[in-house]
């Protein structure tokens, strides 16, 4: 009986357990740099004239993030509803999901959208894996604590596979039609890709390229980060290191590369001629919008307008736009944060709150109708819980005033705004607004998706190239739902299973 109850203590105490978790496992990583660094080096590059100065550092650096890991691992049964781990011999730089296939007892099959970043021994893809998510209070806590890290997991299976012409930076789905995806790579170019009618292809040296669907044309520079499609209308948002906001409307094409292969260059020669990118439909810009002096990194549509429309860049500026007004900015706020802004996402429940994260460490949230004071933004809430700069952010689809950020430091934090003002004195030494932390990647999270068909989901996804010498890892996770639920309901929960046990034990 002492055990029923210890464990049922433990289950109560898992939201304190989660803000306490592993807070440093980034914290030795290597510094971010400048600009962000988000693709493997060349080993030779990295690894050789630095090997001899940072072997001791290194190991050091090795065995504290190994330490922390062991120390969250044995804390998933009590945190998590559910974990699958699935080790990437490859980077993936974003992960998304795609279309919900179908639902069991137990289960729902989706599309899982992700990437290989290859060292050019073989070509670079975009892989589209079929999912099976554990439906929630299924799994047993024994089982999703027992997996090897080196090992693929069995409930992500590969099921086709797309040569990317160069590497696969970004990937966005299209919401109306969420088989339609958009990708950014090393080019000025956004690739529009029908993953239904796209040809499965095999990904050996020498292989020609698949051909996109769609090329939108418009940017004068690389753009490799700042991407978005539209909520509300066939929309496509990027940004580039031309220093401008590009947008297209994909209207006039969504039918053709939605419903007919043949036409919408789904068919693909096998030959090195077959892979010209020239050949695929083009479609230049509605708009180019001018405004910032640097890169910009992120950009985001406004939940309730095509019009309307956000960016980010490395001049630490968070520019909101009007393509109604035409292409200036409506408002700039000139330092949004102390270094490169690196993401931003805009509430889809509440269309005045816009979140940005920087390489200052920092997560910030912002009103639209009160951005600035005397030419200085002026964020709602400053949310401090990073030891190294912030790659992603993004709102939960199921509750409106929590999100999640991730960062170089390989820690994925959820965070509520509402939990701010009401910061518990059990809570202290965690951040204000901090209620959980995932730290079960080992190297920088690049990127994560919640899930809207299954609530509380979340993909992620990190680069591991600095600490293991290459590959990634894709996790697919669910807290325990004790610990986003209100107290008083989990409490109550508690008290039941509490008596339930007592009754139990006091049966002959």
């Amino acid at each position: 009986m002492e055990s029923d109850e210890a464990a049922a203590a433990a289950a109560a105490a898992a939201a304190a357990a989660a803000a306490a978790s592993p807070q440093g496992s980034g914290g030795t990583v290597t510094p971010a740099p400048k600009k962000r660094g988000r693709k493997p080096k060349i080993k030779e590059d990295s690894q050789t004239p630095s090997s001899s100065s940072q072997q001791s550092g290194g190991k050091k650096t090795k065995q504290s993030v190994d330490e922390k890991y062991t120390q969250w691992k044995g804390l998933v049964p009590i945190l998590y509803d559910w974990l699958a781990n699935h080790n990437l011999v490859w980077p993936s730089l974003s992960c998304r999901w795609g279309p919900q296939l179908d639902q069991a007892t137990y289960k729902n099959r989706q599309r899982l959208y992700l990437s290989e970043q290859t060292d050019g021994s073989v070509p670079n893809t975009l892989v589209i894996a079929n999912c099976e998510v554990v439906k929630p209070r299924v799994a047993a806590a024994e089982h999703i604590s027992q997996f090897n890290e080196e090992a693929r997991s069995p409930f992500v299976k590969k099921y086709k596979t797309i040569i990317h012409p160069g590497e696969v930076n970004r990937i966005r789905e299209l919401p109306q039609n969420s088989k339609i995806i958009a990708t950014h790579t090393d080019s000025p170019d956004v690739l529009i890709w029908d993953v239904e009618t796209q040809p499965n292809r095999h990904a050996v040296l020498g292989a020609a390229t698949s051909r996109p669907d769609l090329i939108l044309t418009g940017h004068q520079d690389n753009a490799e980060f700042a991407l978005a499609m539209c909520p509300t209308e066939p929309f496509v948002l990027s940004g580039g290191k031309d220093k401008s906001v590009v947008l297209w409307s994909i209207q006039d094409h969504i039918t053709t590369v939605g419903t007919d292969s043949k036409s919408s260059g789904s068919i693909i020669k096998q030959t090195g001629e077959g892979g010209d990118k020239t050949e695929s439909p083009s479609v230049g810009p509605r708009g180019v919008y001018h405004g910032h002096d640097d890169t910009v990194e992120d950009v985001a549509f406004s939940p309730t307008s095509a019009q309307e429309f956000c960016s980010v860049g490395d001049d630490s500026c968070l520019i909101l736009w009007d393509a109604r007004t035409g292409t200036s900015p409506v408002t700039k706020v000139e330092k949004a944060h102390d270094a490169d802004l690196h993401c931003v996402d805009w509430n889809p429940h509440d269309d005045n709150l816009i979140l940005t994260g920087s390489a200052d460490n920092t997560v910030r949230l912002y009103d639209r109708r009160n951005l600035t004071s005397n030419g200085v933004g002026t964020p709602i809430y400053k949310f401090e819980g990073h030891r190294a700069a912030v790659l992603c952010v993004q709102w939960c689809p199921d509750k409106s005033s929590v999100f999640g950020s991730s960062a170089e430091d390989g820690l994925l934090n959820i965070w509520d705004y509402d939990r701010v003002s009401k910061k518990s004195d059990r809570a202290a030494k965690s951040p204000a607004g901090l209620f959980f932390q995932h730290a079960g990647h080992r190297d920088k999270v690049v990127d994560f998706h919640w899930n809207a068909a299954d609530p509380w989901t979340i993909v992620s996804v990190s680069d591991d190239c600095e600490t293991t010498g290459g590959g990634g890892t894709l996790q697919i996770w669910r807290m325990s739902d004790l610990i986003y639920r209100p107290e008083e309901e989990v409490l109550a929960e508690l008290e039941t299973f509490k008596s339930h046990v007592m009754t139990c034990a006091s049966k002959p």
